[in-house]
């Protein structure tokens, strides 16, 4: 496999925008280690030269859409990201999002698609009822875990 430097960079993007502490990356002949202890690291374990620091600004999260920020009611749940990516609510730029608040989903409705190196992974809702909010802007870099749509569950 021959990575190119663009997927190189997005390698970088996807490590600088997550919380991970380390990775330490093989693929054939390529090894790529990499340490956070305040800024990211580039050295190995024992190089005795100084890491330089990186000062870090965590991004403002994305304000909900249909529905003030908070936690979900009772009777609502919050649909997670599976992995971590750019999060799309559409499956091409100008077409109607997959879902809107309103929409009934069942646990097979496609929420949208999180995007990682160049492979799109649809996302499923996973639970059945009425999407109240959706949670995390179309086209926006998302974390593992972080809520993407709001769903307030079928009594």
């Amino acid at each position: 496999m021959s990575l190119t430097a663009k997927d190189i960079a997005e390698i970088a993007r996807l490590l600088d925008e997550s919380k991970f502490a380390s990775l330490d990356l093989t693929m054939g002949e390529f090894r790529l280690r990499i340490r956070r202890d305040g800024g990211w690291s580039g050295r190995d374990e024992d190089d005795d030269a100084p890491a330089p620091a990186v000062r870090r600004t965590e991004p403002e999260p994305a304000p909900p859409l249909g529905q003030e920020a908070g936690a979900a009611r009772v009777g609502e749940v919050d649909v997670p990201a599976p992995l971590l990516g750019n999060f799309y609510a559409a499956p091409r730029p100008g077409d109607p999002p997959f879902v809107q608040p309103g929409d009934t989903v069942d646990e097979e409705s496609m929420i949208g698609i999180i995007e990682v190196m160049k492979l799109m992974n649809p996302i499923r809702a996973g639970v059945s009822g009425m999407v109240v909010a959706i949670l995390a802007a179309d086209g926006s870099a998302i974390e593992e875990g972080q809520p993407l749509v709001r769903v307030r569950l079928k009594s």
